[in-house]
């Protein structure tokens, strides 16, 4: 498939890293929200009420999400916390990695592997532009072709990051029939 060549239906169903937003059901948010406990039982850390809440409004949605957002949809459920609580409970999931930050946008959401036992890899963010959902492809490669060059340089990268926007497979095949 040329770069130029939109991906097929079947292949965007398939292999995309973007899930259908329309899908999030309770049952998948629960599988979700009990993965992401699994993860910090398994590196000793605890999974306190308020991280649990603030996890599962990122998980919620496809799309990244602004702690003054999951401040305002807690807000809006009855839980009533200071902004700093929420920086810290987002800290505490960034740590434990079942969530990740969106540089560009200040906003976060919900890691979609499965696997977090695999030291070493990491995700390139696919971020779209018209939806905002966000996906992750793995991308070590890229990661090691960077530090190959920050070797050659003779430069210690301290934080690597790569987040690529564009158009998700719903929203190139919207704009193509459009």
């Amino acid at each position: 498939m040329s770069e130029t060549q939109a991906p097929s239906k079947a292949d965007a169903n398939q292999r995309s890293p973007f899930p259908n937003p329309d899908q999030q059901t309770a049952k998948k948010l629960a599988q979700t929200v009990e993965r992401a406990a699994k993860v910090f039982a398994d590196k000793s850390l605890r999974f306190t009420k308020l991280r649990q809440q603030v996890f599962e409004e990122i998980a919620a949605t496809h799309a990244s999400i602004g702690a003054y957002e999951i401040l305002a949809r807690l807000g809006e459920k009855g839980t009533r916390v200071a902004p700093i609580s929420i920086y810290r409970a987002i800290d505490a999931l960034l740590d434990a990695g079942v969530i990740h930050r969106l540089e560009s946008k200040n906003a976060f959401f919900a890691c979609r592997r499965t696997d977090h036992t695999v030291k070493g890899r990491r995700p390139i963010f696919l971020s779209c532009e018209k939806c905002g959902a966000v996906g992750e492809v793995d991308g070590q490669h890229i990661f090691d072709l960077i530090g190959e060059a920050a070797k050659e340089a003779k430069f210690t990268p301290r934080i690597k990051f790569v987040e690529v926007q564009g158009l998700c497979p719903r929203c190139t095949t919207a704009a193509e029939k459009a």
